[in-house]
């Protein structure tokens, strides 16, 4: 694979998504977040903080696995669809660069987004605390654990990207962003879907139970938002087999999909 190629597709992929009005997701996070810190003090007295903190953080999840899903499942399907992979690559480019490509040009924007949605968040926190002391007097911002949550929160990201990108080289839109959705609802709950078979006590439901928790990212492993809200850090080990679990995920999940993609006639 050629470095500079790769270069290219993810740039051009890059200023095609910022384009696509994806930024927008940015002002509708500051304008809720905004209200949430303003209304749900009033909810909880004396857990009011600790909700703002959790919300806040929980709505960058969500915004930005929507951005993963919907946008990454098009990536390359929409070049499928519209016939311009005819274009693409009849060029000096292979089909494992134009994945890989696509994948860091979308991975760099949902970046680009979570670094902007932490400038607004923890700016919104320091509103938060300056006009509503009492509120903050028995609770602080943990910056250092929320931060690295959200870098964490980015190779799930990636993770989600490489699976929208698998589906969608070899299924519709509409099924890959379905199959999608169904993997990061499925890799948030591996776990219980295992207790959920034992529970059934059908040898059936047990073995299926047990080769999806196998097979599917068990994307828990990723996910420190309810620790650093309370402002626990894992150890280091755990921080370290977590990234490489999540990464090694990552470069599985497009070697399928560059498998897929390159016995793809068209």
């Amino acid at each position: 694979m050629n470095l500079k190629r790769i270069w290219a597709i993810a740039s051009n992929c890059f200023r095609e998504v910022i384009r696509d009005r994806i930024l927008y997701f940015l002002g509708f996070y500051g304008l809720v977040f905004a209200l949430a810190v303003r209304i749900l003090p009033d909810v909880s007295a004396t857990a009011g903080a600790k909700i703002v903190v959790d919300f806040g953080l929980g709505m960058i999840g969500i915004l930005s696995v929507l951005v993963a899903v919907f946008v990454g499942t098009g990536l390359v399907n929409k070049e499928i669809e519209k016939r311009t992979i005819l274009v693409l690559i009849p060029k000096p480019i292979s089909r494992a660069e134009l994945i890989v490509g696509k994948h860091l040009g979308l991975s760099a924007v949902v970046a680009v987004m979570l670094v902007a949605m932490g400038i607004i968040y923890f700016a919104l926190l320091a509103w938060s605390q300056s006009m509503m002391p009492l509120l903050w007097q028995d609770s602080t911002v943990p910056l250092g654990p929320i931060s690295l949550s959200l870098g964490y929160l980015l190779i799930e990201l990636m993770l989600i990207i490489a699976v929208a990108i698998a589906f969608g080289v070899f299924t519709s839109s509409l099924l890959a962003t379905l199959f999608s959705f169904g993997i990061y609802l499925m890799g948030h709950f591996s776990t219980d879907l295992v207790k959920l078979g034992e529970l059934s006590q059908n040898a059936g439901v047990q073995w299926i139970t047990e080769n999806l928790y196998k097979v599917l990212p068990d994307l828990s492993r990723l996910n420190f938002r309810n620790e650093v809200v309370y402002g626990v850090v894992p150890d280091g080990q755990t921080l370290l087999l977590s990234a490489i679990y999540g990464l090694v995920y990552v470069i599985l999940l497009q070697a399928i999909a560059i498998f897929i993609f390159s016995r793809r006639q068209f």
